[in-house]
């Protein structure tokens, strides 16, 4: 049994992230888990037709690490390109165990030490770990969610989630389902509309669709991105534009209409004439309430003669073994059905059973919902990190820059533990409560709340979890400001 100062759970961006904070605070001792057979996270995994970054990639990106984009909203391929670039010139792989599946964390209180008990992907082979520190960096879009459609487990064509993309089916020519019309399905429907023989959208709700305005860089440009000044001031540009979005989610009506509803129902007055795929495609809730949708092709892709879009009445009643029967009656047979549906973000921040102090489970502290201090911490775990914990999603920018923030927190509560020459920090009940509070009663000011939708970014308790309630420069001025007498030291 080895025993690390710290283990990273997670090798995406948030892992990725911790790992050279880790090493700049001159924290040695760490490893990363992954659970997959390669490191990456995200872009990485989900690798289906049109996947796509929709925050401008010189802000997506890790601040410290600029990069030569070819264009403005990098595709799956760069994103790709650019994780794995992070991770070798960093020399992750290094320090990673790869297809090492956390199956269960528990507090040791009398060595204050985390045990990690995991299993090996491949082999089966267990074995148990301990550190000092926790940084669960699994992120929010890890565990896929595939509802329980009658009559699923029949059909005996071919079927995957978006998150397990099948590249060795052919689906040119063929008949094709997909289940979800969302951020995903919006990528995917315009890649593959053009090669299958018809394509099926299943469409629980419309979503709110913008234009993407994407640009391609030039060589010089590209050349002069390298340079760290340059790519700070990019970055800084594109940063204070997308920080205004705010305004419209959460304190003007006017201006979110101004900014957005606007121009969306403007985008569907320009790409589609037929009035009745018009109505289908328009939301009845205020833009925002949802994830905002950016593309120029999705529109041009259900106006083709060989996609079909089903709406909310005519939606799926079976699963057969040779494809969909929807409720108006019809027989569909089909070759392949996708599912677009999702992942469990809110209620499943954490995968895995984590045990804290007097054996209480993380479960049973977020039985009413997920909740932490500062997306972070919560009391009674010590030494624990949740990165993209509860209420820190950002409908407007960056989730790249609020986990780099999380790790401003994250590095100062472990500096003041090895400072104070003590073993472990956690975050007071008082302190936790006093921060969960403030953010839900802001929350109730958002369009997320009072939007008139029901989106993933509500718990099953109703509450948002996913997002947080302001600027997002608010949320990295908390956590660089670490405050020790909301924590305990023992």
């Amino acid at each position: 049994m080895s025993t690390h100062a710290v283990i990273i759970i997670g090798s995406g961006f948030g892992g990725q992230c911790a790992a050279i904070r880790l090493k700049e605070q001159g924290i040695d001792d760490f490893i990363l888990l992954e659970r997959r057979e390669f490191m990456g996270g995200t872009w990485c995994q989900n690798s289906y037709p049109g996947a796509a970054v929709d925050v401008q990639s010189p802000l997506y990106s890790i601040e410290s690490e600029p990069y030569d984009w070819s264009q403005m909203f990098a595709e799956q391929d760069e994103l790709e390109r650019y994780t794995n670039h992070v991770i070798d010139k960093h020399r992750l792989r290094d320090r990673t165990r790869t297809h090492s599946n956390v199956e269960k964390i528990q507090w040791l209180e009398a060595e204050s030490l985390w045990q990690i008990d995991v299993r090996h992907i491949q082999s089966g082979e267990p074995q148990t770990l301990k550190a000092r520190f926790v940084i669960n960096a699994s992120g929010p879009l890890s565990t896929p969610v595939i509802p329980d459609f009658p009559g699923r487990d029949s059909f005996k064509g071919e079927s995957f989630h978006t998150n397990n993309w099948n590249h060795d089916f052919d689906l040119r020519g063929k008949k094709v389902a997909i289940i979800g019309s969302g951020a995903s399905a919006a990528q995917i429907i315009p890649a593959i509309a053009p090669d299958v023989g018809e394509l099926h959208i299943f469409q629980r709700s419309p979503h709110w669709v913008m234009p993407r305005h994407d640009y391609q860089f030039k060589g010089w440009q590209r050349k002069l991105l390298r340079h760290k000044k340059v790519y700070r001031a990019l970055r800084e540009a594109i940063y204070w534009t997308l920080e205004t979005r705010i305004i419209g989610f959460k304190y003007s009506e006017f201006m979110r209409d101004l900014m957005a509803t606007r121009l969306a129902k403007k985008h569907i007055r320009q790409q589609i004439k037929d009035p009745e795929l018009r109505k289908k495609v328009t939301p009845d809730w205020s833009i925002g309430c949802k994830r905002i949708i950016l593309s120029n092709a999705l529109y041009p892709a259900y106006c083709r003669d060989n996609v079909t879009l089903h709406s909310q009445d005519d939606s799926i009643d079976t699963i057969t073994e040779v494809g969909i029967n929807t409720t108006q009656g019809e027989q569909l047979e089909l070759d392949l059905i996708i599912y677009s549906t999702g992942y469990d973000a809110t209620d499943g921040v954490i995968s895995y059973p984590v045990v804290g102090k007097g054996g209480t489970t993380l479960a049973s502290a977020w039985e009413d919902f997920p909740r932490a201090y500062l997306g972070t911490s919560a009391p009674g775990f010590p030494n624990l990190f949740i990165v993209t914990g509860p209420n820190t999603g950002i409908g407007h920018t960056s989730a790249i820059f609020v986990i780099e923030a999380q790790m401003n927190y994250i590095m100062s509560a472990i500096k003041s533990v090895i400072r104070q020459a003590k073993q472990s920090v956690e975050v007071r009940e008082d302190a936790e409560d006093r921060y969960t509070r403030h953010i839900h009663e802001e929350m109730n000011k958002t369009v997320w709340q009072n939007g008139g939708c029901n989106s993933w970014y509500k718990s099953k308790s109703g509450k948002v979890i996913a997002m947080f309630p302001g600027f997002s420069f608010t949320f990295r001025r908390w956590t660089k400001n670490f405050r020790s007498k909301d924590h305990i030291f023992s």
